[in-house]
């Protein structure tokens, strides 16, 4: 509140000093303009004003506002930049993130905008440069928080990129070996627009991918009469807009689509009009599986994680993970010195147990910082992801038939296959909610929670789906015993009960 205060006596003495009315805005550009700057720039940066005070820079505004193009504006200040190496330094040095200077300015021009009440000025757009949907923020930062490597996949899609005129590429791996980590840093860095597949969220389905990539075109290209277009629709509409430039949408996780027919997964187009690329990640596939029909073309091309050279540059960029991991976190640290072993050789086993899972560290490194392996040498703990599973699974006693609760909770997730609220399990159940949040609590690593505000209720699902598969393939949440019969009528009773 005293820095607001600070800004607001600032900005009215600058205006003064201008010899510009703090309460009485003239209507011309111009001059709402100097207005928008003087009210954002208190407390900037030279560099970053330096910017906005660039005529061109004005034009390029002013044309992205009358035309409700804010994308627009973030493209051409790029293309700017990127001409002009000095001030483009300048920025680059003093950290500044363009795109929220760019978001914070335009919404500072509305504001001096709407103080005219001129209605040159309406309708007022909408300045969000959020570029990709809300519901995908949480799993993009997660899943890039330690990202690290990875260059050789970057520098393969990139030369894919610049050696043909559209077209897809796919990433393909096993689970667990970053494929949503690299689809994530794409998205980060080149503020793509995406869909991220979650089979155990159920955003993996034709219709909510449409919804979210027209929702996406839409906004980045100001289209029109988009509310019926189908994806080959919107992809031309969106390649008319391009003007050279190119379009890339990033689809993560395509082997976990739920469709029905023999189609194209997510109904993806068979020929691109030019300028438009898709990246694509998924697991390995066999032709039945694939459902990537193309026609002759139409570019393609993918890079196999657990094939020949890529194996070797993986398992660098997991010994470069490691590292970073020991450099941030006191208790692994400690840990590798109790047990009188260097950091290296640490890194060199941990990298060997990995299998170039980087599930598998995901889940293992933060255990180690939380004490749980502080009964384990370096040699005891688990090989590979599917081990690391078996061992958790192992040590929270999950056979004995005193947990039995834990098991019957476990298998609502699992046979759920969608998020759950812990009330809703506890019905099931017939459980105390407090019972039931801390066999979650057990589990924490494996489970995430989604918050749906509206409700103010918190919801549940399995992580990963490699862990998903996992409690799939244990006997003892076997479909066939007595005991989950026993569940499922309950959970049938349920459902019937909310239904009445």
């Amino acid at each position: 509140m005293i820095k607001q205060a600070q800004k607001n006596e600032a900005v009215i003495k600058v205006l003064q000093e201008l010899k510009l009315n703090p309460t009485q805005i003239p209507d011309d550009v111009d001059t709402v303009y100097v207005y928008t700057l003087v009210k954002y720039g208190v407390f900037k940066h030279e560099a970053i004003l330096n910017l906005f005070r660039e005529r061109a820079i004005k034009d390029y505004f002013w044309d992205a506002y009358s035309s409700n193009s804010p994308f627009h504006f973030v493209e051409n200040t790029r293309k700017y930049l990127n001409q002009n190496i000095e001030l483009k330094t300048q920025i680059v040095n003093v950290k500044v993130n363009i795109l929220g200077e760019l978001e914070e300015f335009g919404e500072s021009f509305i504001a001096v905008a709407k103080q005219t009440k001129s209605s040159k000025y309406q309708p007022y757009p909408d300045w969000n440069l959020d570029v990709y949907p809300k519901e995908f923020k949480a799993l993009i930062f997660e899943k890039t928080r330690l990202f690290c490597g990875r260059d050789f996949v970057f520098k393969a899609i990139q030369n894919f990129i610049n050696t043909q005129n559209k077209g897809y590429f796919s990433v393909i791996g096993d689970a667990g070996m970053g494929k949503s980590a690299i689809a994530a840093k794409y998205v980060l860095a080149g503020k793509f627009p995406c869909y991220f597949n979650v089979f155990a969220e159920g955003r993996n389905n034709p219709e909510k991918f449409l919804a979210s990539i027209r929702q996406q075109l839409v906004k980045r290209y100001s289209l029109q009469n988009t509310d019926d277009a189908d994806l080959r629709s919107l992809l031309q509409k969106a390649s008319e807009q391009l003007k050279g430039q190119k379009l890339l949408i990033v689809i993560d996780a395509l082997d976990e689509v739920e469709q029905e027919g023999k189609g194209n997964l997510l109904n993806l187009p068979q020929n691109l009009p030019d300028g438009v690329y898709f990246l694509l990640t998924r697991r390995l596939y066999n032709q039945e599986t694939k459902r990537l029909t193309l026609s002759p073309d139409t570019p393609v091309d993918e890079l196999d994680l657990t094939k020949g050279n890529y194996t070797t540059l993986s398992q660098e960029d997991v010994k470069e993970y490691i590292h970073l991991f020991i450099k941030n976190d006191d208790k692994v640290r400690n840990w590798i010195n109790y047990r009188n072993i260097s950091e290296d050789k640490f890194t060199e086993e941990i990298a060997v147990k990995s299998e170039n899972n980087f599930m598998y560290l995901r889940y293992l490194l933060p255990g180690i910082s939380e004490g749980k392996y502080n009964d384990l040498t370096l040699k005891g703990l688990p090989q590979g992801l599917h081990d690391y599973y078996t061992t958790h699974w192992n040590r929270m006693g999950m056979d004995n038939e005193s947990n039995e609760k834990k098991v019957k909770i476990l298998y609502i997730l699992v046979e759920r296959g969608e998020p759950i609220s812990i009330n809703m399990i506890a019905e099931i159940l017939d459980e105390d909610e407090y019972e039931v949040k801390a066999v979650l609590n057990d589990w924490v690593e494996y489970v995430t929670q989604t918050i749906n505000e509206d409700e103010q209720k918190t919801y549940y699902n399995i992580y990963h789906r490699s862990f998903l598969e996992f409690l799939k393939g244990q006997d003892k949440l076997g479909k066939s015993r007595k005991l989950f019969k026993e569940v499922n009528k309950s959970m049938a009773n349920y459902m019937l009960k909310e239904m009445a």
